[in-house]
């Protein structure tokens, strides 16, 4: 349950540390890839891109919040290594970080029916079921984030889904390369997940929070971080083979092996937190860097 002994009301800087901006390149990353993959067949629509921007970062927020509010009155952030947590701390009360989470869910949707409006409307389907991914995450009776599906979740969401919808709401249309970027996208994505899961695997277990990394363990936990975090680099030759200027995407490689540090390292708890950050702005350069290549290419 929420600590009751924090009484100061929250401040504008708790809510946005509450809003996990280390985890907000989820949200950018493959939009910005979705906007390149559309590029490479002429059909960038530049407030399209903006649009899907909003929804993509929104939803994040969403389920950030969403996720502070189910696991602060499950208990499960009483003992926990990062960053501040609005229930869990007692900072904020329970109904309105929910409210917080259900507004950015709100915005998500309103942008999103634009989207679907002006490209197909079985978007609007898919919508739903992001928003109630997002929920049921933490959220509900048997929440799958509890479950070991979480990065399943995060791949599919933020990296399929985000990517191919951005691609398809601009051009009309996926294609073979915009798979390979969404598979690098989501990838990315999963890696900062299970980073934030390897971290919490002593709290997480203990408070009966049975996530990917717990079904793992701790060394297998890190050899699949290293997998997903080498996914995208691969995929990039396999990009550069009809767009050769993909190849510079590469760049981002020495942020990964910054990242990689503390993870082959076996670092635990706090010295941990840094990973999410690195694995982050690599995830953002390197889906800048192809969205402009497949762009200009």
């Amino acid at each position: 349950m929420a600590d009751s002994t924090i009484t100061r009301s929250p401040r504008p800087a708790d809510w946005l540390e509450g809003a996990r901006p280390h985890t907000w390149p989820n949200a950018f990353a493959p939009v910005m890839a979705g906007s390149g993959a559309a590029a490479a067949i002429d059909g960038f629509v530049a407030w399209k891109a903006l649009f899907a921007g909003v929804v993509a970062l929104a939803l994040i927020v969403g389920v950030n919040y969403a996720n502070d509010y189910s696991d602060g009155i499950r208990g499960t952030d009483d003992d926990r290594s990062g960053p501040l947590r609005l229930t869990g701390s007692g900072l904020a009360r329970p109904e309105h970080v929910r409210t917080a989470a259900f507004t950015a869910f709100g915005v998500a949707g309103v942008f999103g029916l634009i989207l679907a409006a002006t490209s197909a409307w079985w978007l609007i389907l898919v919508g739903v079921l992001c928003i109630a991914g997002a929920w049921f995450y933490t959220g509900g009776r048997n929440p799958y984030g509890y479950r070991g599906l979480g990065e399943v979740a995060v791949f599919v969401f933020f990296g399929l889904v985000a990517v191919l919808g951005t691609q398809f709401t601009q051009a009309g249309r996926i294609t073979w390369t915009g798979l390979a970027v969404a598979v690098a996208v989501g990838s990315f994505s999963a890696a900062v997940n299970l980073a934030n899961n390897l971290r919490d695997i002593p709290t997480d277990a203990k408070s009966g929070k049975i996530t990917l990394a717990v079904r793992l363990g701790d060394r297998g936990t890190r050899l699949l971080w290293a997998v997903l975090a080498g996914v995208p680099y691969l995929l990039s030759l396999a990009i550069a083979a009809p767009h050769l200027p993909a190849l510079a995407a590469l760049i981002a490689l020495p942020v990964s092996v910054a990242a990689a540090e503390p993870v082959l390292r076996g670092r635990t708890g706090r010295d941990l937190i840094p990973v999410l950050g690195a694995t982050g702005k690599a995830m953002l350069l390197w889906a800048a860097v192809t969205a402009i290549a497949l762009t200009l290419g």
